[in-house]
């Protein structure tokens, strides 16, 4: 009896593992889409400044993306049979949140100097 729930149980988080990785997959197929529109848009209307938007808009999908991907990997610890798959499901998970950390820095650094050029902008049309 414990056995077959315990059988159901890894079997619903593996079906649900599956759904999150999926939904992750699918915002980076998203992600893509949408920055290769606004590149397309940009490099026709040649506006290469906008290239650093189209960045931080990749950014933030691949940042959601690796979110749910973790998300998925918490769930294959929580039915992983063995130290060794643990282990690597830890590696994995450890690399996946340092690229977001570092991923979520960029895109701050990012902001910061978009705005700050924002303001000099509309300054020196103050000025002006």
């Amino acid at each position: 009896m414990f056995g077959q729930a315990e059988a159901h149980v890894i079997g619903a988080v593996q079906w649900l593992k599956l759904g999150v990785e999926l939904v992750g997959a699918l915002i980076i197929a998203l992600g893509i889409a949408v920055a290769g529109r606004l590149l397309v848009r940009a490099l026709w209307a040649r506006r290469t400044a906008d290239f650093t938007a189209i960045r931080l808009t990749l950014s933030r999908y691949l940042a959601l993306a690796l979110e749910f991907q973790l998300g998925a990997d918490i769930l294959s610890t929580s039915i992983a049979p063995s130290w060794d798959q643990i282990g690597r499901l830890g590696a994995i998970a450890v690399i996946r949140t340092a690229l977001n950390f570092f991923l979520s820095k960029e895109m701050q650094e990012e902001r910061r100097q978009t705005s700050s050029e924002d303001d000099t902008v509309a300054r020196a049309k103050d000025q002006a």
